[in-house]
């Protein structure tokens, strides 16, 4: 695996391939889920989220081979908790990371890293989405002007992507109509993931990658509920 750009400072001595895996959390056991689709490879997955089938989306972020000068773009998967299935959603999408649906199931989104683009497609049927045209402007929900970097994301009540910015350090709020609706500062450069909790949902998590450190604060509005798995 020499040449080989890898995510988050893996060294190449470390990386096995890219896998979705399950952890046990009575006893830490961990499986490998899914480590292929159709016989391609996982490269780097990244973010996930389930819908209200039981399936779940996720995005794969890729590899760059420095050494071969190739880019291994992947894409976004849908794929079964119980190892069952997966089929490939969407490809090819650069630097895929945070990932989210509408609160009525019918859009999914996704961040795109080094464009600064959250995209979007019609959800048709569990783990299938329209294709947009060629020159359908509709795909993209926001692009971010200048250099702005994207992670992961999360989605509210109201139906807000809410992703965390890199660079300008906070995290921005796209309504579903496509409008930059607010920005919430960290005062770190690298503000990498965003989540809801608390009884009301109105406590948003942030991660701060510059300073290593996971902050907590009110929000204007209640996260989106996600679904899970009832085990």
């Amino acid at each position: 695996m020499d040449g080989l750009t890898f995510p988050g400072g893996l060294t190449r001595e470390k990386y096995i391939g890219g896998r979705i895996q399950t952890v046990d959390p009575g006893n830490g056991t961990v499986t490998d889920l899914y480590t292929e689709c159709d016989g391609r490879p996982l490269w780097a997955p990244n973010d996930l989220v389930f819908d209200a089938h039981g399936g779940f989306y996720f995005t794969d972020h890729g590899l760059v081979d420095d050494e071969e000068r190739i880019h291994r773009i992947a894409g976004i998967y849908y794929a079964q908790a119980d190892g069952s299935g997966i089929r490939e959603v969407v490809y090819p999408s650069d630097d895929p990371n945070g990932i989210g649906l509408s609160p009525d199931g019918s859009k999914l989104y996704w961040a795109e890293t080094w464009r600064g683009r959250i995209l979007q497609r019609d959800i048709v049927a569990p783990g299938e989405v329209r294709a947009p045209g060629l020159v359908d402007i509709d795909q993209c929900l926001y692009g971010f002007p200048g250099f702005q970097l994207l992670d992961s994301l999360a989605v509210d009540s109201a139906g807000n992507v809410c992703v965390a910015t890199i660079v300008n350090g906070g995290v921005s709020v796209v309504s579903p109509q496509g409008e930059l609706v607010d920005f919430v500062e960290t005062g770190d450069l690298i503000t990498t993931n965003v989540c809801f909790g608390g009884e009301d949902l109105t406590t948003a998590f942030i991660t701060l990658s510059t300073t290593g450190r996971l902050v907590k604060t009110r929000w204007p509005r209640p996260g989106l509920a996600l679904h899970h798995l009832n085990t």
